[in-house]
């Protein structure tokens, strides 16, 4: 919140809102989005996330990560060809038991509360998906992974599995996101950067809208149709297409997201403000 806040000034914005928080020791892509484009910013709540991440084997501690204190020590005596054998074996979908240093409510407060006052609270394990999981490199035991994973899935939680998995325990050390959904870091701006440019020249560092919806296929409408759906009518369009799709008028522009029934009828469910022709 405090850099969805710092955004929010330096573009002058009245609404303003992010697409998924972070662990406090974490680093990476956070998406922020502005006026219209919150209509569509919990699309990326969904979205799958990649992570750039460090444990270090043979240690565990109370919260998973640094953080934490050590509450354990062993040896270890792992190598390289156990580690890559070793994130094959926990590709694909899985149970994952949430942890209890985590922002998850039980009754209205979070677990990590609980967890400060000496409490354990009974979780149920949440099916989650690894997509990919590479080994990336290792110094010593630190041993940094690359992983693409589904929502909800706790990157120090697969760290500490792993470690256990190869007999040594591990907790995370550090912890980059990179990705959400077709979203990337590379393509991402520091806040240091964009305060040292004036409003003007931060306005077209801004993605329009329609790339938080870019894992959809696009349908453009003719000019009629165009018309009937900025007044929130059902509309045909020559397409096969069913679910739900990016609508663009005849001139290109961004329109909104509707859903397609697979022979032609198009229905709008959420689409930007617009002037009405």
């Amino acid at each position: 919140n405090d850099a969805l806040q710092k955004a929010r000034r330096l573009y002058s914005a009245a609404k303003a809102g992010h697409t998924g928080t972070l662990d406090p020791m974490a680093t990476g892509l956070l998406p922020v989005c502005f006026g219209e484009a919150t209509k569509f910013s919990n699309r990326l709540l969904e979205a799958d996330k990649t992570y750039e991440a460090v444990m270090r084997l043979g240690q565990t501690t109370r919260t998973g990560d640094a953080e934490g204190e050590i509450l354990r020590e062993r040896a270890v005596d792992v190598s390289d060809p156990v580690l890559t054998a070793l994130a094959a074996r926990f590709l694909g979908e899985q149970a994952q038991l949430p942890p209890m240093y985590s922002a998850l409510k039980h009754q209205g407060r979070a677990l990590y509360e609980y967890a400060r006052e000496g409490l354990e609270i009974p979780r149920e394990a949440r099916q989650i998906t690894v997509f990919a999981l590479e080994i990336a490199g290792r110094r010593e035991h630190d041993v940094t992974f690359i992983v693409r994973c589904s929502k909800g899935t706790y990157v120090r939680t697969l760290a500490e599995d792993m470690g256990e998995a190869l007999g040594c325990g591990a907790h995370l050390v550090a912890l980059r996101r990179t990705g959400i959904g077709d979203l990337c870091v590379r393509d991402a701006h520091t806040l240091e950067s964009l305060g040292v440019l004036d409003e003007p020249a931060r306005v077209p560092l801004l993605a329009s809208p329609d790339a938080l919806l870019a894992h959809l296929p696009a349908v453009t409408l003719d000019d009629r149709a165009e018309r009937g759906i900025l007044y929130g009518q059902p509309v045909r369009a020559e397409t096969a297409l069913a679910g739900e799709v990016r609508l663009y008028g005849p001139a290109g522009n961004f329109l909104g997201l509707a859903a397609a029934d697979g022979h032609g009828a198009i229905k709008p469910l959420r689409l930007l403000a617009s002037k009405l022709p």
